[in-house]
């Protein structure tokens, strides 16, 4: 026996269990008696020095003056002892073990713990201040950058306002490059307007925009002013669109309308195109109306600068050419067979009538067939897609383009569309019927004239929107 220990409270009971009443280091002290005193300094079994060995205490109970555990944070509490089982999850349940119950640190209701008033920015708590001697958890680095959805979605928003404002700005600069007549003007005997939408098509002969040298290359000559080249009402109605060519030649009355010199010009007859030459669009217009009664909505002139500047920017126009043609007059020089033409080629093949055995018949037959491609390819998703394409398409077909005072651009998007049905079989291409293309006037002229009845059928098709009968 341990003669130290002698007359110490509880000195010489068991000091693993309850031998003689007395209280264990383990159990519970019986009678109340107080705890031990240390070990004296010179009685440490660890030598003089050595910090001394660690007193049993009572299970659950609070050690006093101890150090903080290795790896405990400075201040967390002292560490806790063996004795009776405790719930599982109460502080002190097992020994290495952290605390999770209610109330226990980082624990539900706790600091640091889920529901806490610590839980979300806590002491070692997500979003909260790194713990002393802590690490920053991956949740936090990650918490810290944007979701990967919430980028998705703000960059796919902002795409769609990028191609939003280039829309817009596209489609302002486009309207503002054309060019606008006051062509269609009201006049006494105007022909009441009808259903579907009439457009009056007109190539003209202008030189405008062209140099000396490609005069030259287009076979173009050097005339000034400008001359009808080409005229066409395209049709657009709910019973199917077309297009009718009207010969050049053709023998009509012509309005009264203003001079050169400012003195009035009788009405006459003569040839159509002397209507365009005389009074440009406005006459024009306003001889077409008369002697079709139908209505026109819309008015479209392009030059030859313009036409092949669209041809150009696009590209090319395929074509099948059903025989050799070479023509020394327009220049046009080609061999039978599919094939891509340019600018210079397209005008000279729309130009060209001396290897047509019905000349000019046979003319307006090669310009009908080419509009209708040149607008499949221009309104095709490769062209208006590709800025490329687009942007030059734009420039050089508007801003030669003449149109009238309310024509827009959704007004040229279904002209395209409506060229492009009549190409593709959706539609009727057909000419003014004529009783006789070699008609000899009083003015010794040869020129067109008209078959009245079977022109009126027309014409009667067109105001009303009807099927267009098949005059052949």
């Amino acid at each position: 026996m341990n003669t130290w220990q002698e007359g110490r409270p509880g000195g010489g009971g068991n000091p693993y269990g309850g031998g003689n009443g007395g209280g264990g280091a383990y159990g519970r002290s019986g009678g109340g008696a107080a705890a031990e005193p240390p070990l004296p300094a010179s009685l440490n079994p660890r030598g003089p020095g050595a910090p001394a060995p660690r007193q049993p205490q009572e299970y659950g109970q609070p050690s006093g003056g101890q150090a903080p555990a290795p790896g405990q944070a400075p201040g967390s509490g002292p560490a806790q002892g063996y004795g009776q089982p405790q719930p599982y999850g109460q502080p002190g349940a097992r020994p290495g073990v952290p605390a999770q119950g209610p109330g226990a640190p980082n624990g539900p209701g706790a600091p640091g713990g889920p529901g806490g008033s610590g839980g979300s920015g806590g002491p070692g708590g997500p979003g909260g201040p790194i713990a002393p001697g802590g690490t920053q958890p991956p949740s936090a680095a990650r918490s810290s950058r944007w979701p990967r959805r919430r980028i998705v979605k703000w960059s796919v928003f902002g795409v769609l306002i990028a191609m939003m404002l280039t829309a817009v700005s596209t489609w302002f600069w486009a309207g503002s490059k054309l060019n606008h007549e006051n062509v269609l003007t009201d006049y006494p005997g105007r022909p009441a307007a009808g259903k579907g939408t009439n457009w009056l098509i007109v190539g003209s002969d202008s030189r405008n925009g062209l140099s000396d040298s490609q005069e030259e290359d287009l076979h173009t000559g050097h005339a000034g002013g400008k001359r009808s080249d080409s005229m066409m009402i395209l049709h657009i109605g709910d019973n199917g669109n077309t297009l009718m060519s009207i010969p050049r030649d053709s023998w009509v009355p012509i309005p009264e309308h203003p001079g050169d010199n400012g003195k009035t010009v009788k009405a006459t007859s003569s040839k159509i195109n002397s209507a365009f030459a005389a009074g440009g669009g406005k006459l024009l217009a306003q001889t077409v109306e008369l002697n079709t009664g139908i209505r026109i909505d819309h008015y479209a002139e392009i030059g030859f600068a313009g036409f092949v500047g669209i041809v150009d920017s696009v590209g090319g126009v395929d074509m099948c050419i059903e025989q050799d043609v070479k023509d020394k007059d327009s220049g046009l020089d080609l061999k039978a067979g599919c094939q891509s033409l340019t600018g210079t080629q397209a005008l000279a093949f729309v130009r060209q009538r001396h290897q047509m055995a019905d000349q000019d018949l046979g003319r307006m037959r090669n310009q009908q067939k080419f509009l209708g491609a040149l607008a499949k390819q221009a309104a095709s998703p490769a062209t208006l897609l590709n800025p490329f394409t687009f942007y030059p398409l734009v420039d050089s077909g508007l801003g030669t383009l003449i149109v009238d005072e309310d024509a827009g651009l959704t007004d040229l998007g279904s002209l395209f569309l409506a060229m492009k049905d009549v190409n593709g079989g959706g539609g009727k291409s057909i000419t003014v019927p004529i009783a006789n293309p070699d008609f000899k006037t009083s003015t010794g002229e040869s020129a067109v004239k008209w078959d009245a009845a079977k022109a009126k059928q027309v014409f009667d098709a067109f105001k009303n929107d009807t099927a267009v009968p098949d005059t052949k």
